[in-house]
């Protein structure tokens, strides 16, 4: 049968799109019409972010084309007497850029770095957008400005230092380190022994630059401390390699509190204490007794092998290792007193820990 040619007919048009008469039919057929309307839409969307996205990425490059040669200039000192004018389409990935350079530079060339951004303004564009910008430009303007030591941004930044965001929070802590780290010291370190949101690996990484005033404040708070604060500040301590007072080490080992005594047995350093770690040794925590084996092995003398020895035949796993790691990394034992200390283990467990550690050991030794 042939099928009709040309143009339809406005009735048949008119019939095509109108709603069914049945109630049921209509509210699917106006649903069908919505939910097309909506994917053209989100289509039309998509497009217009693509289109977005493609303008922002050629800006970017034309940056990028533009400012790179200018800052390898400087990083190797051939900073040139006149600058090219700095747009402010081009400001944002101007700093992107920096940032990034500065963060792999050391020494000369990042202050030629800060040389270039002070000539181009960018320190006041930086002020502008750590107070009004978005989340991202705030970001940014922390690094800049902590790289550059921006006192002016400090009220700022210690402002930020507070807010709920993690993110921004700690690149505002570490501006106001690299600002000052003295002044930095004693507002940072409280917050820090607060802050349990703040990842040990980021403040660490932060109180870096600072540890010496940190050291002298950390020492300060730690009597005022609450007893539920003092794990977390002995771990700021470890991590940052600060020696703790004896007296107050003393205190924490002989608490009942287990998260006090491993706090303190990670950081004790002194042999005045010896007796109160050796005195938990037998305690009833495997995790105590992991860490006082590994304090031993720091602070003890030549009476605490057999003490070692005895921990090699624990029934937890890690107790044996860490005493046989300790045994191994005692000065005075050679490879000659290792070898005769596990002949002379009788316990299958305790030789055999002592064995994998002395190959383990051995073998990072060999050429």
């Amino acid at each position: 049968m042939a099928l009709p040619t040309g143009a339809l007919p406005a009735h048949a048009l008119a019939a095509a799109f109108r709603a069914p008469d049945d109630p049921i039919l209509a509210a699917a057929y106006w649903t069908g019409i919505g939910a097309l309307l909506l994917t053209l839409l989100l289509a039309a969307q998509i497009i217009r972010l693509r289109m977005a996205l493609r303008r922002h990425e050629r800006r970017e490059a034309r940056a990028l084309a533009r400012w790179r040669p200018v800052l390898n200039a400087a990083i190797v000192g051939e900073t040139p007497d006149f600058l090219p004018r700095l747009p402010k389409s081009e400001r944002l990935h101007f700093i992107k850029l920096w940032v990034h350079l500065q963060a792999s530079l050391r020494g000369e060339a990042g202050l030629a770095l800060n040389a270039v951004a002070r000539r181009l303004g960018v320190d006041h564009d930086a002020r502008a957008m750590l107070a009004r910008g978005a989340r991202t430009e705030r970001l940014l303007a922390t690094l800049l400005l902590g790289h550059l030591g921006d006192r002016a941004s400090w009220d700022t930044l210690r402002t930020l230092a507070g807010s709920p965001d993690v993110t921004l929070s700690l690149s505002a802590l570490w501006a106001l380190v690299r600002i000052d780290p003295h002044a930095a010291a004693g507002y940072l370190t409280p917050l820090f022994v607060e802050r349990d949101d703040w990842a040990m690996s980021h403040v660490a990484g932060i109180l870096k630059e600072a540890s010496a005033p940190v050291a002298g404040v950390l020492a300060d708070l730690l009597p005022s401390l609450a007893p539920e604060r003092l794990p977390r500040a002995m771990r700021i301590a470890e991590a940052l390699r600060i020696d703790l007072p004896p007296a107050l080490l003393e205190q924490a080992l002989a608490s009942a509190d287990i998260g006090l005594v491993t706090g303190a047995l990670r950081v004790v350093a002194t042999p005045g204490l010896r007796d109160r770690v050796r005195g938990l040794l037998a305690h009833g925590d495997w995790q105590v007794r992991v860490l006082a084996a590994k304090a031993l092995g720091r602070i003890g003398d030549a009476s605490d092998v057999d003490r070692l020895a005895g921990l090699l035949g624990d029934r937890e796993w890690w107790v044996r290792y860490r005493a046989a790691q300790a045994l191994v990394d005692l000065p005075w034992l050679g490879r000659a007193d290792l070898d005769a200390l596990h002949a002379s283990l009788s316990d299958r467990f305790a030789a055999d820990i002592l064995a994998q550690v002395i190959a383990e050991t051995r073998s990072t030794e060999a050429p």
